[in-house]
Formats: C-alpha cells, structure tokens, sequence
C-alpha cells in the first residue's frame, strides 16, 4: 500500500512545503488540488511545472493525481467542459501524474440526464487522455456520490482512462457500505480517499479513527497494492486544526489498519 495526502489540507502552500511534509512523514505522494488559490493549476506556465517536476524529484515524492473541479454530469454545452477536461489532462501529463480527478456535478437533472451527459463527456476525455497516459477518474461525489452510481456511468464509457476515485465519505453519505463500494467499483478504481467527520451533520475534518467514518472496513476492502490518500478538508473548514500536527498520526493510524487486513 502507499500513502498519500491532497494538498487541499494545506491551502495556498508553497508545493516545496508540501512535498517536504510528505517525505519527512512517510507519505509516497500528493494529491495536487488544481485551483487558481493553488501554486499549480491549468494555467501555470511551462516553467512553473517544469519547477514543480523538479521540486518533486527531489522530495522524493510523487503526484497521484491532480484534483480538478471539471463537473462532467452538470447541465449546459459539452465544449467547457471538454476543454476544463483537455486542460486537465495536459497539467497531470506535465507533472507526470496518472490521473486527474473530476465531479460528477449533476445535481438538480434527472438521473438519466446527468449519465448521458457524464458518459458522453467521459467517453470523449477518456480518448483524449489515453493519449496521454492519463486516466480520468470520476470521484464518488453530490450527484453520483455512491459506488454504484458512479459505476453505472463507468460501465457505459468503458474505456481504460476513465476510472473511478473512491471518496469514502460520500459513499458512506449514501448509505453504500464500503463491501459494496468496492465490489460496484472494482472494475474501474482509480485508488481510495480517506478522511473522518464527527457525523453525517458535522463535516468538520478530524484526524483520521477520531470521527464515525468506516475506514476500517473501507481499508480492508481496497486494494492492497494501490494507494489511500488522505483528503483534509482544512481549506473549506478553516477553524479544523492545522493538517501538519496530525500527519504523523493520520500516517501511523493507516499503516495500522493495513496491517491487520494483511
């Protein structure tokens, strides 16, 4: 298993203070949120990535993916999103990142509405992407927050650069254990976002094992060999405690409950 953080946990932080957190606290990667709040985004400059590859490379630490906004489900005209998409995409390829993550965003349509828009935009990213030797991973989030709803899109796209991120509170929002996440998953799982909340009405962030989610079970059902990134949420919560204090913890905590499905 490797380990990883998003940087939304660190808003507006230099990527060097990032990286360094990571490598001192034994975390393998970062989730890079691609935000213009952010220092990297769709539209930082070819020396601003290249900088980036470098300050990496020398933390030793990897991207896992860039965390874009793109809402592939929401009403309107395909060609924005397709383009946020293809922008997308170019910053991972640069980066050398695997994947990109997108929302479903489809809140308010018909089900069957949202898929046919998720599923055509997909399709057409995914073509994009492949050939770029990136995937688009679609996140268990507000319109499709379950394992069985973002799978249903997926199904339908079926092409190998367009997967699935599996956030583990929004499933569990939706009242989807995570047995069946991942069974509904399994075909298209990009990896696995971890986090806790003292309750389904408090989404405050807290370190992980000190809230309600079910990241035991969750841990156990994914992957062995694949990734857990842990999402705080410090920047839509800023009075949550400062991410750097609990890294060690939140690391210690996950290398736990590996071992025990081992």
């Amino acid at each position: 298993m490797k380990y990883a953080f998003s940087t939304l946990g660190l808003p507006g932080a230099p990527l060097a203070r990032s990286a360094a957190l990571a490598a001192a606290h034994g975390f393998h990667g970062l989730e890079v949120r691609a935000h213009p709040e952010e220092p990297l985004h769709p539209g930082s400059t070819a020396a601003e990535r290249a900088a980036a590859r470098r300050t990496l490379a020398s933390a030793g630490v990897a991207v896992l993916g860039v965390a874009g906004y793109t809402r592939v489900a929401a009403a309107g005209a395909d060609e924005p999103v397709l383009a946020e998409l293809r922008a997308l995409v170019r910053l991972a390829a640069d980066l050398e990142a695997p994947c990109v993550r997108v929302f479903p965003g489809g809140a308010g349509l018909p089900a069957a509405a949202a898929d046919a828009h998720a599923v055509r935009r997909l399709s057409a990213g995914a073509a994009f992407a492949g050939r770029h030797g990136v995937r688009i991973l679609l996140e268990t989030h507000d319109s499709h927050r379950t394992g069985a709803a973002v799978a249903r899109v997926l199904d339908r796209v079926a092409h190998p650069a367009a997967g699935a991120l599996w956030d583990v509170l929004h499933t569990w929002l939706g009242g989807e254990p995570p047995v069946a996440s991942r069974h509904a998953l399994a075909p298209h799982l990009g990896y696995v976002q971890v986090k806790d909340v003292p309750s389904a009405r408090e989404l405050t962030p807290v370190g992980l094992g000190a809230g309600v989610l079910p990241l035991a079970e969750a841990v156990a059902a994914a992957p062995q060999d694949g990734w857990l990134c842990w999402e705080y949420e410090k920047r839509w919560y800023p009075a949550a405690a400062e991410l750097p204090g609990g890294l060690a913890r939140g690391r210690a905590y996950l290398e736990r409950l590996v071992a025990t499905v081992r």
